[in-house]
């Protein structure tokens, strides 16, 4: 063989580096990626797909599981919903709660004789609601209810709820208390007696008791002493119900 043809380099081995490795030919791939428009391509593409799932996600989450629930869960918005008890055992709740009624039964026979010390009425209706009591003068904590000719008269509850106090008072005649539905408790004092038993039921309109007399307002005959306590507060019931 020619020796100039023999040192003559090999025309099919890769070309040599600087570094004397072998060159290696740009992948597709590489080339692709070297153009400017590839990135914010991929960039624009990705964002599309992350909001088109965030909207599915959204769509599916605000749909209900199961559509006759959602019908019948607006037909019976404002009426009961039902709670789980201590056994489990559903216990309807009363989503509404009822207006307050007048606590004489014959809502015509007996009117106010002594109206709520309210501290903030004017000071000429300050005297006309204190209770004088031997010689002791306290503001009224309730409306007192009395009829004209001095007759007893039927008591009713003013809203359903439990009774949770009844008592043969000294002063006070018997004394009967009713506890509602949102912290709410009625008294009815200066009874002849009672006609429900300490944790019993009522319903609005059920008859508690008859109107009598008691040491307290022995001025005021036969009557009922009337009183609400929201939380624990004194209310004026005058403001919390209608007679008519």
């Amino acid at each position: 063989m020619n020796e100039s043809n023999k040192n003559a380099p090999n025309r099919e081995e890769a070309p040599k580096t600087a570094q004397g490795e072998p060159a290696q030919a740009p992948s597709s791939w590489k080339k692709m990626l070297s153009r400017r428009w590839v990135f914010p391509a991929a960039y624009v593409a990705a964002a599309a797909i992350i909001l088109t799932l965030v909207w599915v996600y959204q769509d599916t989450d605000q749909q209900p599981l199961n559509p006759q629930n959602a019908v019948n869960d607006a037909q019976g918005a404002g009426t009961t919903t039902a709670a789980e008890g201590k056994d489990g055992e559903a216990v309807e709740v009363i989503a509404s709660a009822e207006n307050m009624i007048w606590p004489a039964a014959d809502q015509a026979e007996a009117v106010i004789v002594k109206s709520f010390f309210d501290a903030e009425a004017p000071e000429e209706e300050h005297a006309a609601a204190m209770v004088q009591y031997n010689d002791t003068f306290t503001p009224n904590t309730g409306i007192d209810l009395a009829r004209q000719d001095n007759k007893p008269f039927d008591v009713q509850a003013v809203q359903s709820g439990q009774v949770t106090r009844v008592e043969e008072h000294p002063v006070n005649g018997t004394v009967v208390e009713i506890t509602h539905a949102g912290e709410l408790k009625t008294v009815y004092q200066s009874l002849s007696g009672a006609a429900v038993e300490e944790g019993s039921e009522v319903k609005q309109g059920d008859v508690i008791g008859q109107a009598g007399r008691s040491e307290f307002e022995k001025d005021l005959g036969n009557h009922l002493h009337f009183e609400v306590y929201q939380a624990g507060n004194l209310m004026n019931p005058e403001t919390l119900f209608s007679k008519k």
